[in-house]
């Protein structure tokens, strides 16, 4: 090839590339655009999202919840996004919240494919948690509930069960000697033994190293390994299968111990930073129940204060602010928008724990919002720290009676002050996961 044809030569090239180029690219969008085209008419409003990503980069992925607070406030109730090429809906404010969870709990009852849970039951086996909604589902969420019950939950056994485990976490909080310590692990243990007093029957000692591992797998997100997983056989026409059972064992611990630890966690945090409130709470357990009788849940009929203090917590510290995910079942609709089959549904927990139509103070911890001007306890409707409907915490029951026999038996015994020299630990950020957890801080338990 002679020299002077070799510039000609070059543009042939670069003129190909840059067709084929082209070519990709607008293929490459058309694609994107069929993934992510509503398939409806009448779609919920949200942000215009960038190709391929969509609105990944309008949300906070290590706090999302304030990014959905500002998506809320600027497109209303239900709001449009996508993550990736995944169609997902924003459901906030009370009134939405029930309409989908409540009134159309069917319609908003499936789980979507996500690639976390997925290698997680694939792992560990299907759990009532992430399964998807069907006949398996009902009837395996029917059977924990079922054997919860038979195992005492509900009943006077569960309760000696947790005022025996307060027992055992009040001499550990005595053996700091009121020195400054971090309550996180001693917590954690005493919430965990309650689910393996009701599942194996029996407790662990703070420092037994089975006990350990099994806190350990949780943290790692019951990431469980081994060829047993592979050799389980499968039964056809029954959900009863032993990865599934222990799949929704998983679920239980996860449950039973994450959410009422860290509840916890946020209770002492609030005591130590109001020792006003503290102090009332005082008086209360001194009033209806003495310093040596130890609480019992008929107890709490008569200490609407300590009971109001508990119900703020799980509000202010919105522990699971966002839930779990969600799945249309089915072609729905929801205040007036279409929603298809098979979109991600994230409910937005957050909205109605802070909704400012609804709460006198809703961004201050303030206990009054569970008191009616006399004293008395009063029912929030839209206090669901537990979630709604159908997907609602099987361990509810469980949890409140953890959540108010360990903070009164604690409380009963100890004042939790601020260690001296130390910072004021924040109470206003928090660490996001699939639950809202405090930072690490230090406090004293000091005998009263």
């Amino acid at each position: 090839m002679e020299l002077s044809a070799f510039p000609g030569f070059l543009f042939i090239v670069f003129d190909r590339f840059t067709v084929l180029a082209v070519f990709f690219t607008v293929f490459a969008l058309a694609v994107d655009f069929m993934k992510r085209r509503k398939k409806c008419r009448n779609y919920p409003p949200g942000p215009w999202g960038l190709p391929f990503i969509g609105n990944i980069h309008q949300v906070d992925l290590n706090n999302p919840h304030p990014s959905f607070a500002k998506l809320w406030k600027k497109y209303g109730d239900v709001v449009g996004v996508q993550f990736g090429w995944t169609n997902t809906v924003i459901l906030n404010g009370y009134e939405t919240l029930k309409e989908a969870l409540v009134k159309k709990s069917e319609d908003f009852a499936d789980r979507p494919h996500l690639p976390m849970y997925q290698y997680m039951m694939k792992t560990a086996g299907d759990g009532i948690a992430f399964a998807k909604y069907g006949q398996w589902w009902k009837e395996q969420r029917r059977f924990a509930i079922l054997t919860l019950r038979n195992f005492g939950v509900g009943k006077k056994s569960s309760e000696m069960r947790i005022v025996e485990e307060a027992g055992f976490l009040n001499k550990e909080l005595e053996d700091q000697k009121g020195l400054p310590f971090d309550p996180n692990f001693l917590l954690t243990c005493a919430t965990s033994n309650i689910i393996c007093s009701t599942v194996f029957g029996e407790r662990f000692e703070y420092n037994d190293k089975k006990f350990l591992a099994l806190l350990h797998v949780l943290e790692e997100s019951f990431l469980l390994e081994g060829a047993i997983w592979g050799q389980m056989k499968h039964i056809p026409k029954t959900s009863f299968l032993e990865s599934k059972m222990i799949g929704t064992i998983l679920n239980l611990f996860a449950g039973g111990t994450e959410t009422s630890s860290t509840t916890l966690r946020w209770a002492l945090l609030y005591m130590m930073i109001h020792p006003n409130l503290q102090s009332k709470v005082h008086d209360e357990i001194d009033r209806v129940i003495g310093k040596e009788r130890k609480p019992t849940l008929e107890d709490r009929e008569e200490m609407p204060y300590t009971n109001a203090v508990i119900h703020e917590t799980q509000r202010f510290g919105n522990v699971a602010p966002l839930s779990l995910p969600h799945q249309t079942y089915r072609d729905t609709e929801i205040m007036g928008y279409t929603i298809p089959k098979g979109t991600m549904i994230i409910p937005n927990l957050t909205s109605a724990m802070f909704d400012e139509n609804i709460w006198s103070t809703p961004h201050q911890f303030n206990p009054g919002h569970f008191l009616n001007p006399e004293g008395q306890l009063v029912k929030q409707e839209a206090f669901i720290p537990f979630s709604a409907g159908r997907r609602v915490c099987p361990g509810e029951q469980l949890a409140r009676a953890e959540l108010f026999l360990f903070f009164t038996s604690m409380l009963q015994r100890f004042t939790f002050h601020l260690p001296v020299n130390e910072p004021t630990p924040s109470y206003t950020e928090a660490k996001f996961g699939i639950t809202l957890t405090p930072l690490p801080y230090r406090l004293c338990a000091k005998l009263r």
